[in-house]
């Protein structure tokens, strides 16, 4: 694992909030870190440059939607996502589990893996955990996602106990197929240069906090790089969120990094920090963007809404970003007034600007010994 480990550097006395170095192939992340989501190999109106200037060094990219298109084939053929989409800095792709799990009607379960129709043309496919990870392994992701079913909510105990048991069989063979493309003892097989892939196991089990604990305690003896929370946001209440999450992550190891996947809002990301996760991503800052909705430091604001059609003020005042530097809520307004293709770029900027900057004061307030003081100010939605 000479490529990848995970770094520890300090942690808040009062909480479980850690500050941390992810060493990849690709570069070192600063943990806790954001990762914006690029589900098709894009972060979607904003350029890879841009990426850049905002300060993300590690995106999420999505197997499902890649494996559908442009394919497998093309993308190894082309050198890998990183090649393709131009983007020097580390990459984790999802293993579609979410998205098959959401085709209802369109997807069968069984033992072996997922049967599903493709939402571009209704083609049949199957996904199995041995192919979820090789077509990770062939995208050349430097985290790459174990196949897991993701249990719905709501779900009873004994719902989400059989998910929780299938999620585990299938991660010994998600392991079995990464170990065997020799990944586990520090190859790429056939990579150019030859470089680790770290696989992360995911920790089911509804909202129920004994079966999350035991998730927890039964994927951390398959002793992988790096862990996860998912079935998290699927519709449940906030405060189940937060109860099946601090179930688990006690059980978590200290030394290896803790993923929550698609969390939270802005509120919601120093309750999260606080709880001991390191690695977060969402739709969200770049979804609402494009629907007109900004994150400010004063809450939600939609600049769709009449008043802003005057005002000459910026989204944020107490904003650093390029975007509330130079443009009024107005000229913002009227982009998206005239659908605008602008309107959607810049409000997205905006929006992960906030994201990734709220996780680099909450990684500096860690270190200098702050974090409780910045915690509260940010008052995030926590029990």
């Amino acid at each position: 694992m000479s490529d990848f480990r995970f770094e520890l550097l300090a942690q808040d006395s009062a909480s479980g909030a850690r500050a941390g170095l992810l060493h990849t192939p690709h570069g070192v992340i600063e943990t806790p870190c954001f990762m914006p989501v690029g589900t098709r190999a894009t972060v979607k109106a904003v350029a890879q440059n841009e990426l850049e200037d905002l300060g993300a060094r590690l995106i999420l990219a999505n197997n499902y939607h890649l494996y559908l298109r442009p394919g497998r084939e093309i993308i190894r053929e082309l050198g890998g996502l990183h090649a393709f989409m131009s983007w020097p800095h580390g990459i984790l792709t999802d293993s579609g589990g979410f998205q098959v799990f959401s085709l209802r009607g369109l997807r069968q379960v069984e033992e072996q893996g997922v049967i599903f129709r493709s939402h571009l043309d209704g083609g049949r496919h199957e996904f199995t955990p041995e192919l979820a990870t090789a077509a990770q392994l062939d995208f050349g992701a430097d985290i790459i996602m174990a196949f897991d079913e993701c249990t719905e909510y709501p779900a009873t105990e004994e719902r989400a106990r059989a998910s929780l048991e299938r999620t585990l069989r299938w991660l010994a063979r998600c392991r079995s197929t990464w170990r065997d493309a020799e990944c586990g003892l520090g190859v790429r097989r056939g990579s150019t240069p030859p470089y680790f892939q770290a696989l992360f196991g995911i920790v089911q089990g509804g909202m129920h906090p004994q079966l999350r604990a035991e998730a927890a305690q039964r994927v951390v003896e398959l002793d992988l790089p790096g862990y996860a929370l998912g079935g998290l946001s699927v519709g449940e209440p906030r405060e189940l969120t937060w109860e099946a999450a601090a179930a688990a992550l006690p059980h978590l190891p200290r030394d290896r990094p803790r993923y929550a996947m698609g969390v939270g809002m802005p509120d919601e990301l120093a309750g999260y920090v606080a709880l001991g996760v390191d690695m977060m991503d969402c739709v969200l800052p770049t979804r609402n963007a494009r629907n007109g909705l900004a994150f400010t430091s004063a809450g939600r604001l939609s600049i769709k809404a009449s008043a802003c059609a005057r005002d000459p003020g910026p989204l944020d005042p107490a904003c650093a970003c390029g975007v509330c530097a130079r443009y009024s809520r107005a000229y913002l307004r009227h982009l998206f007034q005239v659908n605008e293709i602008l309107a959607a770029m810049l409000l997205t900027r905006h929006n992960l600007f906030l994201y990734l900057d709220s996780m680099r004061r909450l990684r500096h307030a860690i270190l200098s010994g702050q974090f409780g003081r910045l915690e509260k100010a940010l008052q995030p939605a926590r029990p």
